[in-house]
């Protein structure tokens, strides 16, 4: 910048170069604070899904201890899982700022599962512990990939205006300063050799 030749022409360019930079570095300034805010509702959501998944961790820990006891471990092995046909991950998008996220829900499959030999309410209580602990876990692993992909963008956006900031807009206005400083000299210099002329 500071080697273009000083005319007014120049100087202009670069004030436009100069509006459009202060423009972007309000717009990742902003961009900034949406993040941010979207980061904290992220953040309380995923501590109550953190909440949710450890009582669900609890309570499938304590459904299991029952259904041990009272079939033995190698009986409750042979216990018939949940479903025979495929559960869903439904996972719907949202964008903010570029950012792509995600909520999910784990839907286990409809169909019902094939009855046990010798069922009982500890072994239909532990296979209903272990579906919730799952959803669970789902849930929050859809906002820890969010709050990953948020906390990436969030970075990369204070980097940027931190740069315009201190690096590219500072050095901008020296080489506009430097150029009209310049264009004063050679005015006062063609003033002073028309007053020698004259």
């Amino acid at each position: 910048m500071s080697e273009a030749s000083p005319t007014r022409a120049v100087v202009l360019e670069l004030k436009d170069e100069q509006r459009a930079m202060h423009e972007g570095y309000v717009f990742l300034d902003e961009k900034c604070l949406l993040l941010a805010g979207e980061i904290l509702r992220e953040l309380v959501h995923y501590g109550e899904l953190d909440s949710a998944l450890l009582a669900a961790h609890v309570a499938a820990i304590a459904a299991l201890q029952a259904a041990v006891a009272r079939h033995g471990l190698d009986e409750l092995q042979i216990y018939p899982p949940l479903d025979q046909a495929p559960s869903t991950l439904e996972r719907v998008a949202r964008s903010i700022m570029g950012v792509r996220l995600l909520d999910a829900r784990w839907r286990p499959a409809e169909k019902s599962p094939p009855r046990p030999v010798a069922p009982s309410p500890e072994a239909e209580m532990c296979r209903r512990a272990f579906v919730a602990l799952v959803a669970a876990a789902a849930e929050l692993a859809a906002v820890s990939g969010n709050l990953e992909r948020l906390s990436f963008e969030y970075r990369r956006s204070v980097r940027r205006a931190r740069a315009l900031q201190d690096v590219l807009l500072p050095e901008l206005d020296q080489s506009v300063y430097r150029i009209e400083t310049r264009l004063e000299e050679l005015e006062q210099e063609d003033a002073i050799s028309m007053r020698h002329r004259a």
